[in-house]
């Protein structure tokens, strides 16, 4: 299956530590959803990518993307000073940016 644009433009920048086009990614609104911890809005997605995210230096690639629904499921290896191993992201897209993330 080909890659969703905006789940590949997050993909890329946060491999290439690009904060800015990391953040283009989302609506104005977006909820990100990490194990529980929810941020709403860029402004707060902002910190959660600082803590958990381009902040730690992860590197991020998919190893499998299903569509389901009004969603994509993608399966995520991440490699970092933070987290290291697999996890599952739940992604739900408006137009060209991602609405919803929920990580578990």
């Amino acid at each position: 299956m080909t890659t969703p644009d905006p789940i590949r433009r997050f993909i890329e920048a946060t491999n290439e530590g690009d904060t800015a086009a990391f953040l283009d990614t989302f609506t104005a609104d977006a909820l990100l959803s990490d194990w529980g911890r929810t941020f709403k809005g860029r402004a707060e997605i902002a910190r959660w990518n600082q803590s958990d995210n381009i902040g730690v230096q992860s590197h991020l690639s998919i190893v499998r993307i299903a569509p389901v629904d009004a969603t994509y499921q993608v399966r995520i290896a991440v490699k970092g000073s933070g987290f290291n191993g697999e996890g599952d992201m739940t992604f739900t897209l408006e137009g060209d940016r991602i609405s919803s993330l929920v990580i578990a």
